[in-house]
């Protein structure tokens, strides 16, 4: 079993590289926007009840997951390095399914947040998330949380030997999940 972590800033690209990983992998894309947009059919993401929602859906496939048969999942995130609740986050996930045999790879994707906005209003991106469609709000989301929170790792701050750090600005995605799959045998 494996788990690919994807992680990094709004619109950085994690959705788009997990789509072409898991195709040249097998292993199954779970990204984050899955759970929450299904979710903010009923309630906002926002409220305890849309953030108590995702996390149950979240978990819930995580723990199938981890006791499956299948090849693996990739997931993506947005982690906030401010945030101690993120750290232990990933870490209780990662737990989990090393717990189980498994093998954690945590891949962290960075861009400008000037790439990051042109991103944010791409095709793909819109047409697998419903809740980003708005784009001069999604937008005004963007911004807020790169000034909010500290959306990327500090040099030497994740220690796992399973990571990787890569500046996808000038990389199509299709070239990110090669290095990704080559990084780690996938």
């Amino acid at each position: 079993m494996q788990l690919v972590i994807i992680f990094g800033p709004q619109a950085v690209g994690k959705m788009t590289v997990g789509q072409h990983l898991s195709e040249q992998t097998g292993l199954k894309l779970f990204h984050n926007h899955m759970s929450i947009d299904f979710v903010s059919q009923f309630f906002d993401y926002g409220t305890p009840s849309g953030k108590r929602l995702v996390s149950l859906i979240r978990q819930e496939i995580f723990e199938e997951v981890s006791r499956s048969d299948l090849k693996g999942l990739i997931f993506t995130f947005v982690w906030g390095f401010d945030l101690q609740s993120d750290w232990d986050y990933i870490d209780a996930l990662s737990k989990l399914f090393e717990s189980r045999g498994g093998e954690v790879y945590l891949v962290e994707l960075e861009a400008d947040i000037e790439e990051r906005k042109r991103r944010n209003a791409t095709e793909n991106r819109l047409l697998h998330k419903p809740t980003k469609r708005d784009v001069k709000w999604s937008e005004g989301e963007l911004v807020a949380t790169y000034e909010r929170h500290r959306l990327n790792s500090l040099p030497g701050e994740i220690t796992k030997p399973n990571y990787i750090r890569i500046n996808n600005e000038n990389l199509d995605a299709r070239q990110a999940a090669d290095k990704i799959r080559e990084r780690f045998g996938l």
